[in-house]
C-alpha cells in the first residue's frame, strides 16, 4: 500500500475512535448529538475510500466507479471486506442526514449509530488493518534493506 492509502486508513481509525466516544455520552446534549452525526458521516466517508484503496491496490479491481460509495460497497462485499447489507443502510442514513435540517433524524439515528454501526466500523477496521499491517511489513523490510545497502556503501567508502 502506498503512503496515501496508509494515511487514509490511519485517519479512518482515528475518526472511528472519536465516534466511539459517543457510546459514553448523553445524546440529549445537542452538541454531543451534532458531533456524533458529523463524526459518523466522516467515518463512513473515509471507510468506503479505505475499501476502495484495498480493492484497487490489493485486489487490483479497476472496473468500478471510483467516486461511487454504493459501487465501492458492492465491490467490498464481493471481496468479503464487509459482510452486511447494513453498510447500504449506513450510506442511506449518511445521505439523509445531509438534509436533516431540524435534527429529528439525528435524534432517531443516534442509537442505531452507537449500537449497530460502530461495531460494523470496528469489524471493518480490524479486517482492513491486516492489509495495512502486511503493507507496513513489506515497507519496513524495504526500508531496512535500503539502510543496510547504505551502510554497506558507507563501509566500502572508508
Amino acid at each position: 500500500m502506498d503512503v496515501k492509502a496508509l494515511n487514509r486508513y490511519k485517519s479512518f481509525v482515528k475518526s472511528l475512535n472519536g465516534l466511539a466516544e459517543a457510546e459514553k455520552r448523553d445524546p440529549s446534549d445537542d452538541f454531543v448529538l451534532s458531533g456524533t452525526i458529523q463524526k459518523f458521516c466522516l467515518t463512513f466517508d473515509i471507510s468506503w475510500k479505505v475499501m476502495k484503496d484495498i480493492a484497487v491496490k490489493y485486489y487490483k479491481v479497476l472496473d468500478f466507479a471510483t467516486g461511487s460509495p454504493r459501487e465501492c460497497l458492492r465491490v467490498a462485499c464481493s471481496l468479503k471486506l464487509i459482510s452486511d447489507d447494513r453498510w447500504m443502510q449506513m450510506l442511506n442514513l449518511r445521505n439523509e442526514l445531509a438534509h436533516d435540517y431540524d435534527g429529528s433524524l439525528a435524534k432517531n439515528a443516534f442509537h442505531t449509530i452507537v449500537e449497530e454501526y460502530i461495531p460494523l466500523f470496528t469489524a471493518f477496521a480490524m479486517k482492513a488493518g491486516r492489509y495495512f499491517e502486511d503493507a507496513n511489513k513489506v515497507s519496513d523490510a524495504n526500508e531496512e534493506s535500503d539502510v543496510n545497502e547504505e551502510s554497506d556503501e558507507t563501509k566500502s567508502l572508508t
